[in-house]
């Protein structure tokens, strides 16, 4: 089986909401020889966004959203188990979160996952967390990159006051923002 018909069962995997058949495929690309990071870039993600595609047109509802987010986070974890990391060179630090308020993570658990496989140490803040927070553990993890999540317009704001605490602090430029 050709890389682009194992990248097509991952997508659908997700698409369908099929744990079971999404542990098959991560088997099935392992056997095969398939990177497992651009089977989850390719692949998984792909569903994900594809998913996310139908919400906003109204094709389909939270729950099945959240659902799908219960198996990315499943294969995300899976693929992470797989990957040799004493190989990947280390790229920097970031800290990444749910802005308080929020408890949107569906996004926010791809993109973590998606950084480290590319030689990112990520520190997962979790969700609803203050912008101090943030600070405090960037500072603390001496992140290079300050990554912050917020789905609701009413949370964005929490991502402006991180920066305007960066900024009163004078520290803004020692962060790049994702």
């Amino acid at each position: 089986m050709g890389n682009d018909a194992i990248y097509k069962l991952a997508f659908d995997s997700i698409v369908d909401i099929d744990e079971d058949k999404a542990m098959e495929v991560i088997a099935e690309a392992e056997t095969s020889g398939v990177d497992m990071v651009d089977l989850l870039a390719k692949g998984f993600s792909a569903g994900m966004r594809e998913l996310g595609d139908r919400f906003g047109r109204g094709e389909v509802f939270l729950p099945e959203l959240i659902f799908a987010s219960d198996v990315m986070k499943s294969v995300s974890a899976e693929i992470e188990s797989k990957l040799d990391s004493s190989s990947l060179v280390k790229k920097g630090v970031m800290v990444i979160g749910t802005v308080a308020g929020d408890v949107h993570d569906i996004g926010k658990g791809i993109v973590a996952s998606l950084v480290k496989t590319n030689g990112i140490e990520v520190y997962d803040l979790g969700r609803e967390v203050p912008a101090e927070v943030f600070i405090a553990k960037a500072k603390e993890y001496k992140a290079d990159f300050i990554a912050s999540s917020a789905l609701l317009t009413t949370t964005m704001q929490e991502q402006k006051r991180i920066e305007d605490l960066l900024v009163a602090e004078g520290i803004r430029d020692q962060f790049s923002d994702v």
